[in-house]
């Protein structure tokens, strides 16, 4: 039987007829000491009540938040939420052939500041100097050519630098992503390093969204990973790059088994899916926003190259018609329309479906 907190209005009323039950009171006059006494009581019993049945979801790290699905992830997970990281790169410092940017100056976009970690010479046409962030997470992540701010003017320099990249900046791991992790570690534990060992290490990883492991795809003794960052490599469809790959790939060496004939970290290859919509009932750009973003939707929670499914190796997921046209049925505004497309199957194992081009008859 499930749990239902009463509203105030309920225990209020609970309060006054508990109270003219054990008085013998026909009733109770409104604001007479008595009333507001009972009325008192029963506000202070709401609260308690309310804190109880917040306290109930904190108790299984299912409905647990916060601080409290922290303590879960701390008994569950070696790493525990993936703390927010901070951005580096370069940046063009410009000015008097000779001068010095020294180590430690600070620069600034906005709230986000950064540091260079050396001391930089300017060159007759301008010098590229490596940059950090000292604010941590994804606002740290700049776009090539943004103007960066010297807060303290030097002798010699100019007092802005022209940013070259700046990338590696995530955000600390929300909610909803820790907690999958939490029950993925209770219902699939360690089996010294099977396919799901493979896939929890890599969503170890800060900036990992997504993660697979194909054993055997490479021969006897192999493990192939194939692993998505959709936040921090949004820009490039959420791909990593060849720097992220390196550093999962050095992460799995220092957690898998010695006895791994080999590992192989790699990034998935997108396989648009095209097709076309006709007969489309209320068309607008709205409708048609929406049939996209549930599509992609769709894809991103369906869409994986080869994997591995209870220990057995699995190709690339195809991708239907018919769920294609669900999530098409799902998005606001489609009453009715006409679904023109076969089931896509993936030409290799590394291939994954994302939304290709959307036709419109």
């Amino acid at each position: 039987m499930s749990w239902n907190t009463p509203d105030l209005a309920t225990l209020r009323k609970r309060g006054r007829d508990q109270m003219i039950s054990a008085t013998q009171l026909g009733s109770i006059i409104p604001n007479s000491p008595l009333r507001i006494m009972t009325d008192g009581n029963s506000g202070m019993a709401h609260l308690t009540l309310q804190y109880l049945d917040w306290l109930s979801k904190q108790l299984l790290p299912d409905t647990a938040e916060g601080e409290w699905l922290d303590r879960h992830a701390s008994i569950w997970l070696t790493t525990g939420r993936k703390q927010a990281t901070y951005s580096s790169g370069s940046a063009t410092f410009t000015g008097t052939a000779g001068a010095v940017v020294p180590a430690g100056t600070e620069l600034s976009n906005g709230a986000i500041t950064f540091q260079t970690p050396a001391d930089i010479t300017i060159g007759p046409s301008g010098t590229a100097g490596n940059i950090a962030a000292q604010t941590a997470g994804t606002a740290g992540n700049l776009d090539v050519g943004t103007s960066l701010s010297i807060t303290t003017a030097i002798s010699g320099v100019d007092g802005s630098a022209t940013v070259i990249s700046l990338t590696g900046g995530t955000d600390a791991e929300s909610d909803s992503s820790l907690r999958n992790r939490v029950l993925d570690r209770i219902q699939k534990p360690p089996q010294g390093g099977d396919a799901d060992d493979y896939v929890a290490w890599t969503l170890e990883v800060p900036g990992v969204t997504r993660a697979w492991c194909s054993p055997l795809e490479m021969g006897p003794g192999t493990v192939t990973v194939r692993f998505m960052m959709d936040d921090l490599r949004a820009s490039n469809n959420g791909l990593p790059t060849s720097g992220d790959i390196a550093t999962v790939a050095a992460y799995l060496d220092t957690v898998r088994p010695v006895a791994t004939r080999d590992r192989f970290v790699l990034a998935p290859t997108l396989y648009p899916i095209n097709f076309t919509v006709s007969n489309l009932l209320n068309d607008s750009a709205s409708t048609r926003a929406s049939i996209a973003n549930a599509v992609t939707a769709m894809l991103k929670d369906r869409a994986k190259p080869a994997y591995s499914l209870n220990g057995v190796g699995q190709p690339a997921q195809t991708i239907f018609a018919a769920w294609v046209s669900d999530a098409i049925l799902g998005a606001s505004g489609v009453e009715s329309f006409t679904l023109t497309m076969a089931d896509q199957v993936m030409p290799n194992s590394g291939c994954m479906a994302v939304l290709g081009t959307i036709t419109y008859a």
